[in-house]
């Protein structure tokens, strides 16, 4: 029998609220009775007083107590406040990241179909998932689908049409009359006020602290030429990127002063963009809680903020993972180049963003059709050459490929039966494209290294090992630094 979550302490929360405490965004949300009003614990308006303050584990469990999402804090906006090992030990929260990857993909899942995806009726489902989070899986997913549409009305001009489809309404009519009951506001209401105060074009929040200097060069480094640009001093990332059959260019620009990020959308990519900024936070870590990954990695002595860099395409890091075997990382980066320029495709000016001519990462379609010859000629073994080729023949297949993958351990320990393909590459893989916390890769000499010079048994660290390598990572790159 699932047990009930443990109840949040309201005087532990209304201290936060009073301290607008980041820290804590994305974990609860408060209720204010004397508003109908929820907010994030960031909120800037005036604290409301605690009787009037009632505190919620999500948005969905505000929304069901009748409470509307605040205009000024946006919690749309919030980082999402768990974590995929969550999801890989309880069904409840498995059924909860299939509903969020459902409402970043603009789909409508039925309680059947989601049931029998984790080989569970719906009645268990149901029962389950509201002992675990206090609401039905189809009262989440519509709270999920509302507040993704309240951040396309309030951050960009789309159609009211294409807002909808994007927070996964079947039609116009049925995403007004949703919106209508829950909010009493009619959609188009909400842009006019919100045309006043608008945002960038779309804005990504996440929990300090975060160490934007060590990830831009963590990207910087390995940035293909053409297809991902990196500009530390604006603090900034600009790079490809496709969306179903849809292709374009985004950017990314770490805000100075708050714990946010803007996102820039080539024209193109504007139908898509709900899925795409869950691209994003996946990639560059935005949901991560600091705190409790320090907490865990305590003696390693962490640099503050560390994240765990994903990708936007897992087939396109796969790919990366195999040219960076057994060669430096420039080496790797010149290769993946020569790949790109051969099998990727030049985006046309008018697809992007209007900084130069960009590129395209090939396609699992153009890469399993290359001659495993010509792939070698890019600068690799012949035994190379013919891992990717296999690699991109059977990556539909794989469970790595599947827009919401699942079962780490047997995707894998699948990457493994690839001729090429060992334990460290698979780890990696795992490591950065699902992204996966909590992974230590197997062989790795400069982690060997490190735990020589500074003893320590990886277990201890878990559930964040995939942290733990990136922290000693950074440690053997800044010993090798000049003085």
């Amino acid at each position: 029998m699932p047990s009930t979550p443990r109840p949040l302490d309201p005087a532990a929360c209304y201290a936060a609220l009073q301290a607008r405490d980041a820290r804590f965004d994305g974990h609860w949300f408060t209720g204010v009775t004397s508003t109908g009003v929820y907010c994030r614990p960031i909120c800037r308006v005036r604290t409301p007083k605690a009787e009037n303050c009632r505190f919620f584990p999500h948005a969905a469990a505000a929304e069901s107590a009748g409470f509307r999402p605040c205009l000024k804090c946006r919690p749309e906006l919030a980082p999402r406040s768990f974590s995929v090992m969550e999801a890989s030990r309880s069904l409840a929260h498995a059924a909860r990241e299939r509903l969020d990857a459902a409402a970043r993909h603009g789909e409508g899942p039925s309680l059947e179909a989601l049931a029998k995806g984790l080989g569970v009726t719906a009645r268990h489902l149901r029962r389950i998932f509201a002992d675990a989070f206090g609401v039905s899986p189809l009262a989440y997913l519509q709270t999920q689908r509302l507040l993704t549409a309240k951040q396309l009305l309030t951050d960009t001009q789309l159609p009211l049409a294409s807002v909808a489809a994007q927070a996964g309404f079947g039609s116009t009519r049925a995403f007004q009359d949703a919106w209508s009951q829950q909010y009493r506001l009619a959609p188009l209401q909400l842009r006019k006020q919100a045309a006043q105060t608008a945002a960038p074009p779309l804005t990504l929040s996440y929990r300090p602290p975060y160490a934007v200097p060590e990830l831009l060069s963590f990207l910087a480094v390995r940035a293909i030429p053409g297809v991902e640009d990196v500009d530390q001093a604006r603090r900034r990332v600009r790079r490809t990127v496709r969306a179903g059959t849809t292709v374009g260019q985004l950017a990314v620009e770490f805000d100075a002063d708050l714990p946010r990020v803007r996102l820039h959308l080539s024209d193109t990519l504007w139908p898509h963009a709900a899925e795409i900024q869950g691209r994003v936070r996946q990639w560059l870590d935005l949901d991560a809680d600091p705190d409790a990954i320090a907490q865990r990695l305590a003696a390693l002595r962490p640099t503050p903020g560390l994240r765990l860099a994903g990708g936007v395409d897992r087939f396109e890091l796969a790919v990366r993972a195999v040219l960076g075997q057994q060669v430096t990382v420039a080496a790797a980066r010149t290769v993946s180049q020569r790949v790109v320029q051969a099998w990727g495709q030049a985006l046309p000016d008018a697809q992007g963003l209007g900084e130069g001519q960009a590129w395209l990462f090939p396609t699992p379609q153009a890469l399993a059709h290359a001659s495993v010859e010509a792939v070698a000629a890019c600068g690799m073994p012949l035994r190379r050459a013919q891992c990717l080729v296999g690699l991109a023949q059977a990556w539909p297949a794989l469970r790595m490929a599947q827009p919401t993958p699942h079962d780490p351990d047997a995707a894998e320990a699948e990457l493994q039966q690839l001729a090429g393909i060992g334990p460290w590459t698979a780890a990696y893989i795992r490591m950065r494209a699902w992204p996966w916390p909590d992974r230590f890769l197997p062989g790795d000499g400069v982690l060997r290294q490190q735990l020589a010079l500074d003893p320590h048994d990886p277990t201890v660290f878990a559930p964040y090992r995939s942290y733990a390598v990136l922290q000693l990572w950074q440690r053997a790159t800044l010993a090798k630094a000049p003085s």
